[in-house]
């Protein structure tokens, strides 16, 4: 039987991309301390990797496939296939920010402020391409973690991801300057995405991943109205694409089906009600696949 072995993220990103994969269709099952989790679908061998090393596993056939940050393909210049980019985080369904950032009360006010000085992060080689372009010379070391208590007394500065913000701040670090955007991306390895199967399983997974991520805080909405209150109705609703309009049994009345963000709701509803809709149903969406 034809296998596709994927390479899912421990750590930040793991509760998360388990979270994606359980509204796209896929239930993957972890014990306390396995790394290869199960999934009810036989034709997936998962193994939870690092994002970190998760690029490097994947250029050299160890998976076929994974689930990483485009900011670890890049540090870790990995030949591989970018087959789509996921757009979650962390916390939310954005990209995330490698941020060059220093103490509140440091003299750095732009990268050539960082002339001799010491930077720390995870990504070194991106921090020192960054530091290429912009023609400064200073000592990027690599941080294990918890960066951002480095500065000022074991760094001048460092390169940290930020979704929000929220953790520099409460560091009382300032944020000099964006070093790379990055999202979350499913890569394969190059042999593996020249093979018909392994490309068409992944592609599949792709549509149904992107299809919970877009369903992600909207709902559907249907309700029934008159026809001759049908326009008064549309002007109310923002859609997705044009609304679905369906005859009932009484010509005289229509069903109007459509898709909207859901905190939109609780502003619409009273003035579909004004507009004389009847019936409406909110209803919660899995995926949508456009």
């Amino acid at each position: 039987m034809n296998q596709l072995k994927l390479g899912i993220p421990k750590g930040s990103l793991q509760d998360a991309t388990i979270d994606l994969f359980a509204r796209a269709g896929w239930r993957i099952s972890l014990s306390a301390r396995s790394y290869a989790p199960s999934i009810d679908d036989p034709e997936i061998e998962c193994l939870m990797v690092r994002a970190q090393e998760m690029a490097r596993y994947v250029e050299t056939g160890a998976l076929d496939a994974g689930i990483t940050g485009h900011d670890w393909v890049v540090d870790t210049e990995a030949n591989v296939d970018e087959m789509a980019e996921l757009v979650y985080a962390k916390q939310r369904l954005a990209r995330v920010r490698w941020v060059l950032a220093v103490p509140e009360d440091s003299g750095i006010r732009r990268p050539s402020d960082l002339s001799g000085k010491i930077i720390a992060t995870e990504v070194v080689k991106t921090t020192e391409k960054y530091l290429a372009r912009h023609g400064v010379k200073a000592r990027v070391e690599f941080s294990w973690g918890a960066t951002e208590v480095k500065v000022p007394r074991l760094a001048d500065a460092i390169v940290e991801v930020t979704e929000t913000g929220a953790s520099l701040r409460a560091n009382r670090l300032r944020i000099v300057d964006t070093v790379l955007e990055s999202a979350t991306v499913l890569i394969m390895n190059r042999e593996a995405a020249a093979t018909s199967w392994k490309r068409e399983k992944a592609e599949n997974l792709v549509l149904m991943l992107q299809g919970a991520i877009d369903a992600t805080n909207k709902v559907g909405l249907m309700l029934n109205v008159r026809r001759e209150h049908l326009d008064a109705v549309l002007t109310v609703l923002p859609a997705l694409k044009n609304p679905t309009i369906s005859t009932l049994s009484d010509p005289e009345w229509v069903a109007v089906n459509t898709i909207i963000e859901e905190a939109v709701v609780r502003q619409i509803l009273p003035k579909l009600k004004a507009a004389k809709a009847q019936g409406i149903v909110e209803y919660p969406l899995n995926k949508i696949v456009l």
